[in-house]
């Protein structure tokens, strides 16, 4: 699992994900994901490359997503693969943690 971080503007960040948030890629970013996670008032995590996503994964996600409401910030999930979005429609992580498919409606939940 891979993870890059670019500044937005606002002072939001963007996690963009690349690989698989199977126990073994969630282990490898999940100190750095939190501490992102803490430290950023409004996240966006980019799921488009994600090709699979186990349980682990959506603790680290949801931890995040606590986190960052903890701080009266918000955590959004952009474009996930059909299906990483089936995993978190069925799961009802997508009830709790804003998914959207459009840049500018995820930005949005930031009120930008």
């Amino acid at each position: 699992m891979k993870l890059d971080v670019k500044d937005l503007n606002g002072g939001a960040k963007e996690a963009i994900l690349d690989g698989r948030l199977d126990v073994q890629g969630s282990l490898a970013i999940d100190g750095e994901f939190a501490k992102l996670a803490a430290d950023s008032k409004n996240l966006l995590v980019d799921l488009s490359s994600v090709s699979f996503l186990a349980s682990l994964g959506i603790r680290m996600l949801v931890s995040a997503a606590k986190a960052l409401s903890e701080n009266n910030g918000s955590l959004v999930l952009l474009n996930p693969q059909e299906n990483v979005a089936k995993v978190l429609s069925s799961t009802g992580i997508d009830t709790i943690i804003p998914v959207k498919s459009d840049r500018k409606e995820a930005l949005a939940v930031f009120g930008g």
